[in-house]
């Protein structure tokens, strides 16, 4: 995996003091040197090398804040003694203060207590930190003294447990690429697993996950600790501590205390800390509930739906007939990185696996159901269960239209959905019985008429609207001379200027220096192609 090296950024040397004034400027309460009102509260000072944001300096302001203060070094590199001195200086008060962080931290601790030992603060500090300063925050703006805030830190602290998984290094600006790594487990968490074991859920996003990427590991998370057994009584998502853009994410679990613990705090009390309000930016916005299986939109139930025509049509060659539609989907489900990768330069990307998705053997989508799910058949698995035959070529083409609706979707499914709909209504009015090339020729023509009242797209066009248009037009020729004239349609949309669909929206002079056909075209080409075999 090819590890992303290039940044935005004025200079490496000014990323960190430019991302705190932009920080500044998002939350207007803060300031890189801000003067404490409230000094009749504990202090919280956390802090360490930059990269890691939101943590810490995200979780800092001076009214409903999770932290007094955060102290920033560079790049992965800790705070120096004195900018942690200065800090510790700035937020001192009458309360007590509670810092967190290691080497320098704990120097700048020591030189401060040598200064003003009636002062002296105490020290602690992945991604679970940021539960610990949150609950320790809340606590502190109760008004509670250092011990205490202290007490409830150390507790949640060793309560937690996080690992953490990543595809790749993250990049640090102005360093060369690194080439592998390596880390082990650094903690364990005294479960029971007998059933009764709650947590708080953490979803930490390390940097460089998508938010869709994300909510899937929640997802597969929540399925696993319910499995266990372990009830989530809290969960949060989002980016907390980051590793710059490093595509990964971390798990935490914060094991709250047992219904007949008589530790130093209750299960409760912890987790009304935890959805205090807060103004920080980094903090992410939880339900402040238990988590619960995804909501059930109640739905009339689907009934089979009954056969609605009565013609019968048959293919002149049953068995050539399924053989053909067979081909065709083996065909687009082995073309399907071409594809891709052609849309990839003139769409979305996704004109590939869209058209897998309407011929692959199976296609299961999970659907937000408790335990549920609904299995799209798609066009082998209709071949294979006889839904899709030969001996019946109109209900065929009905199934595929279905099928190009709920297993395809996007752009290119409607347009299927729409095109076969309208060659099953006009097979429908065959007088014929058998589907011959007469038959054909007619039905096609006008469910062609029927989409062009469904799109803006003419030849040439650079859509999937050439080739099909092409093959349409030739037929009455021969299907050799049909799927012939769909093909150069095909291979012409690599030297025209998109008219409509995606590609009208990518410059016409990249797409012709990359000498790459419409994806959707070409599918159209893929598929005539395997008809003809």
């Amino acid at each position: 995996m090819v590890v992303q090296s290039k940044h935005f950024l004025n200079t490496a040397p000014s990323l960190v003091l430019d991302s705190l004034e932009g920080l500044c400027a998002i939350n207007t309460h803060l300031a890189l040197d801000p003067i404490i009102k409230d000094r009749s509260k504990v202090a919280l000072l956390c802090g360490g090398g930059s990269g890691h944001e939101p943590s810490h300096s995200g979780f800092v302001d001076t009214g409903q804040g999770i932290l007094t203060a955060a102290v920033c070094g560079n790049v992965f590199a800790s705070p120096s003694a004195s900018q942690v001195r200065r800090a510790i200086d700035l937020i001192d008060n009458e309360k007590g203060n509670y810092t967190g962080d290691v080497l320098n931290f704990g120097l700048a601790k020591e030189e401060y207590a040598a200064r003003y030992p009636d002062k002296a603060d105490r020290v602690n500090g992945l991604a679970g930190v940021c539960l610990v300063y949150k609950i320790a925050g809340a606590l502190a703006q109760t008004g509670a003294s250092v011990d205490e805030v202290y007490d409830v830190a150390q507790y949640v602290s060793s309560r937690l447990g996080t690992i953490g998984v990543g595809l790749d290094h993250c990049h640090v600006p102005g360093t060369a690429v690194p080439d592998a790594h390596l880390d082990k487990e650094r903690s364990f968490v005294p479960f029971k697993n007998d059933g009764t074991d709650r947590v708080v859920l953490l979803v930490n996003n390390l940097g460089g996950l998508s938010e869709l990427e994300l909510g899937g590991i929640v997802a597969e998370v929540k399925r696993a600790l319910d499995k266990s057994g372990i009830k989530i009584m809290r969960l949060l998502s989002g980016s907390f501590m980051t590793s710059l853009n490093m595509p990964g994410f971390s798990i935490t679990t914060l094991l709250l205390p047992a219904a007949n613990d008589t530790g130093i705090l209750s299960a409760d009390l912890i987790l009304s800390l935890l959805d205090d309000s807060t103004n920080t930016p980094g903090w992410k916005w939880s339900s402040r509930s238990v988590s619960k299986p995804p909501s059930v939109f109640s739905s009339l139930p689907t009934a089979t739906p009954a056969k609605a025509w009565s013609a019968s049509l048959k293919a002149p060659d049953i068995n050539q007939f399924n053989s053909a539609v067979e081909r065709a989907c083996q065909a687009l489900i082995i073309a399907e990185p071409e594809i891709t990768r052609m849309d990839s330069i003139a769409g979305d990307g996704d004109c590939g696996l869209t058209l897998k998705g309407g011929a692959t053997v199976l296609h299961v989508m999970t659907m937000i159901r408790m335990d549920a799910h609904y299995v799209h058949t798609a066009v082998l698995e209709a071949l294979s269960k006889n839904s899709i035959s030969g001996n019946d070529v109109l209900g065929s083409v009905i199934t595929i239209s279905r099928i190009a609706e709920d297993a395809m979707g996007g752009t290119s499914g409607a347009l299927y959905s729409i095109f076969f709909s309208a060659l099953a209504q006009a097979l429908a009015k065959s007088s014929s019985s058998t589907a011959t090339q007469e038959v054909w020729c007619t039905a096609l023509e006008a469910a062609l008429g029927r989409l062009y009242t469904y799109t803006r797209a003419r030849p040439p066009s650079r859509t999937l609207v050439d080739p099909l248009a092409a093959f349409i037009s030739a037929l009455s020729s021969g299907l050799a001379a049909a799927v012939k004239a769909a093909g150069e349609a095909a291979e012409g949309t690599k030297d025209i200027d998109a008219k409509a669909g995606r590609s009208a929206y990518v410059d016409s002079t990249k797409l012709k220096a990359e000498h790459v056909a419409d994806p959707g075209a070409w599918g159209v080409k893929v598929v005539v192609e395997a008809l003809a075999q």
